[in-house]
């Protein structure tokens, strides 16, 4: 049976419809227009209480009950053990993909976001934030560029801790971050590019991706970022 896949085209939602893809999973794509307040929607809450997307309701779970699951690590790990796909059999292996995969989660996504944030949303223009969190994107390139001096992939092998992390990086140029002082990095993210499984993940709902430099209405910003974050 199809996994229900609650997406919007930003990384984070990249990085579930490119491990769809690299898993070879049928799923049914449900678009959450994050502009538009689909987030708030009481049926998408049930699913994602946090009121974020991606999500997943996957009717074939866990002794062949339906699951849902959000946040996108905890959907990576799922569906890599439900598979049993980029889940090596070793244990240590595996902790060292999730390694990494936390390393997404608590330092790519929310430092690279709080960057685009103060550079390209927040109604002022703020020096300090978008010094601030421009400067930690490019701590954490250093990182990823040092670990890809020693391995392949983040975690040795091409896994779910790439599939998290490559949606963010390679948007580098966005940030003002070029990746001449991380060749390592560079490196790694035309591999991952050229990937057949990732080229289809980035595809989804492509029409209705944010342009650099478009604008967001007032509409949008409050919907992403305002007091209605608060309201329910």
């Amino acid at each position: 049976m199809a996994i229900d896949l609650y997406i919007w085209p930003t990384p984070n939602g990249h990085k579930i419809s490119i491990a769809m893809e690299e898993m070879g999973l049928d799923y049914t794509v449900h678009p959450v227009d994050i502009g538009k307040g689909d987030q708030f929607k009481p049926d998408f809450l049930k699913i994602s209480p946090n009121n974020r997307m991606p999500a997943i309701v996957d009717p074939d779970g866990p002794g062949g009950k339906p699951i849902s699951l959000f946040e996108s690590g905890a959907i990576l790990i799922y569906l890599a053990e439900k598979t049993g796909k980029f889940r090596p059999k070793d244990q240590a292996t595996w902790y060292t993909h999730i390694q990494w995969l936390m390393w997404q989660m608590g330092g790519v996504g929310p430092m690279f976001g709080q960057a685009g944030h103060f550079m390209f949303y927040a109604p002022e223009k703020i020096e300090y934030g978008v010094e601030r969190y421009r400067n930690e994107a490019k701590r954490l390139m250093k990182v990823a560029n040092t670990r890809l001096g020693e391995a392949e992939f983040l975690a040795g092998d091409y896994g779910i801790a790439d599939m998290a992390t490559f949606p963010w990086l390679r948007l580098h140029e966005r940030y003002g971050i070029e990746t001449a002082e991380f060749p390592n990095v560079k490196r790694w993210i035309d591999a991952i590019a050229a990937r057949p499984a990732v080229q289809r993940g980035l595809e989804l709902l492509k029409d209705n991706q944010r342009k650099p430099g478009q604008q967001i209405s007032d509409e949008e910003r409050e919907n992403m970022f305002g007091k209605k974050q608060f309201g329910r």
